[in-house]
Parts: C-alpha cells; sequence; structure tokens
C-alpha cells in the first residue's frame, strides 16, 4: 500500500485512497498552488464541488501540474439549489466549464434534503451513461436515503461521502454500504482538528513516533475508508500522505474505535432540510 494506492468500485473504476479535500480553501491562486503541490507530491485524487467556489482553481492546478489529466482522480459536487433532472444536467455542465474539462471522474449529490435526490439521481445516470462522469455518487446520505435509492435507481451509487472520524465513526452505515457495495469516503476525516490533543491518539501517536494526524488518517485507510483531508500548507501534505510505512495493531484500530461518541461538527443529514 502506497500513495498512489486504490480501491476498485462497483463499476470497475480505480480512486484513490487518499487525495486532497479543497472546502474552505477559496479561490486565488494559493489553492492552484495547494493543488500543484499534492500532484507532486504523488496524491492523485482532487476533491471539490460547486458550493466551494474553487472548481476553477482546481482545475488550473491539474493543468499546470506535470502530469496529464488522465492520471488525477477528480471528483466535483452538485449543491442543493442544482436539484431537479435538467439543473442537474446543466449543473454539470457549469462545473466542466469552470474545471476546463470534458468529463469528471466522481459526481456527486452533495446532500439529500427531503426527496429530490430521486429526480436528480435520474440525470446523474444519462451522464454516466454518455460518459460525461466516470462514476456517480452521493454525499451525506444517510441509510435511509439510500435505501430508498436504490429501490428505483439503474446505477446504485459508487461512493458515499460522509463526515467520518473517530468521534463519529458511523459503523453501522458503512457496513450498509459495504453490503451494497458501495464505498465509503471520509470527509472532515481529521474532525476538523479537534482530535489532535486527544490523550489516546496520542498515546497511540508517541508508540509510532508518529503524528496524530497520520495515526488517525491510518485508521481510516486500514478500515479501507478513502479519505480527502484538506490542508493549505505542503508541510501538512507531507505528514498527512506518509502514513504508508507503518500499520496499527487490533488493539490500537479497537481504541480509536471506542472513541466513537455519534458526535458531528458538521450538519445532522436527516435536519437540513431543503
Amino acid at each position: 500500500m502506497n500513495i498512489q494506492h486504490k480501491l476498485k468500485l462497483h463499476n470497475g473504476i480505480e480512486m484513490p485512497l487518499i487525495g486532497l479535500g479543497t472546502y474552505g480553501l477559496g479561490g486565488g491562486r494559493a489553492t492552484v498552488e495547494i493543488v500543484k503541490a499534492a500532484i507532486d507530491l504523488g496524491i492523485r485524487s482532487i476533491d471539490t464541488a460547486s458550493f466551494y467556489k474553487n472548481e476553477q482553481e482546481v482545475g488550473e492546478g491539474i493543468k499546470e501540474s506535470a502530469v496529464f489529466r488522465k492520471e488525477v482522480f477528480v471528483t466535483t459536487k452538485l449543491w442543493n439549489d442544482e436539484h431537479g433532472y435538467d439543473a442537474a444536467l446543466k449543473a454539470i455542465e457549469a462545473s466542466l466549464r469552470r474545471l476546463d474539462m470534458d468529463y469528471v471522474d466522481l459526481y456527486l449529490i452533495h446532500w439529500p434534503g427531503k426527496d429530490r435526490y430521486i429526480e436528480t439521481w435520474k440525470a446523474l445516470e444519462r451522464l454516466y451513461d454518455e460518459g460525461t462522469v466516470k462514476a456517480i455518487g452521493v454525499s451525506n446520505f444517510q441509510e435511509h436515503h439510500l435505501s430508498r435509492l436504490l429501490s428505483s435507481c439503474n446505477e446504485k451509487p459508487a461512493v458515499n461521502q460522509i463526515e467520518l472520524h473517530p468521534r463519529l465513526t458511523q459503523e453501522r452505515l458503512r457496513e450498509y454500504c459495504k453490503k451494497m457495495g458501495i464505498k465509503v469516503e471520509a470527509w472532515s476525516p481529521l474532525a476538523n482538528g479537534r482530535l489532535l490533543n486527544e490523550p489516546t491518539i496520542n498515546y497511540i501517536a508517541k508508540k509510532h513516533a508518529r503524528t496524530p494526524a497520520q495515526i488517525i488518517l491510518r485508521w481510516h485507510v486500514q478500515n479501507e475508508v478513502m479519505v480527502i483531508p484538506k490542508t493549505a500548507s505542503r508541510k501538512r501534505l507531507v505528514e498527512n500522505t506518509n502514513i504508508f510505512d507503518f500499520r496499527l495493531s487490533m488493539e490500537e484500530m479497537n481504541l480509536i474505535d471506542s472513541l466513537n461518541m455519534n458526535e458531528r461538527i458538521g450538519q445532522d443529514p436527516d435536519k437540513m432540510i431543503f
């Protein structure tokens, strides 16, 4: 396992286990440079969204890097005001224009909302059939959202990107996704840095001579959860990717599991109704 290790999605497409998240980075030259730095270090997955207002900079960073477009796995997402069949088709057109690309590797519904995601999904299936997107998936979907979607879709989601970290381990949802052949990706895998002073994680970090962030990210990848830690710092990028030359024991994995408190730092998908 190394920085370019990939997991195979149910449609045969391979997605890198670790990537760069760009939420909160905004636009501007700094975002272009951090995307280039990530690719330079060997990261091959970049995650953005129409809501992040930085698709253009992500596209520029990839274009200015030393690798071909086809070597980078690009994810973007459809925002809450872009739901509906026609609106979703327009949304991907706008995203592709900003990215300056003719396809994306993964297109996600950002939040389920109340019920329009069924109609929206039909548009994503069309985009997938046409090859405009190589894989389609969802973000922040609970088990009941997935169950409803699976009962009416032709193409099931390849990925469910969810808030996931040691304070919110989402074991039941992860098990359900595994059973359904849906890969799980963690947003906010470090809980916005809130767990970096957690005693158990620091104890494990000292044992391995690693940073707390590296321990948490290693816990994710050993669980076969894809991660997209966000950073604006090249130093942190190096730290976040240097997690493939050690292994946590089963006891250490269980200790980290035991930190779960079902504690969210982001929105509860069942309360974010639109």
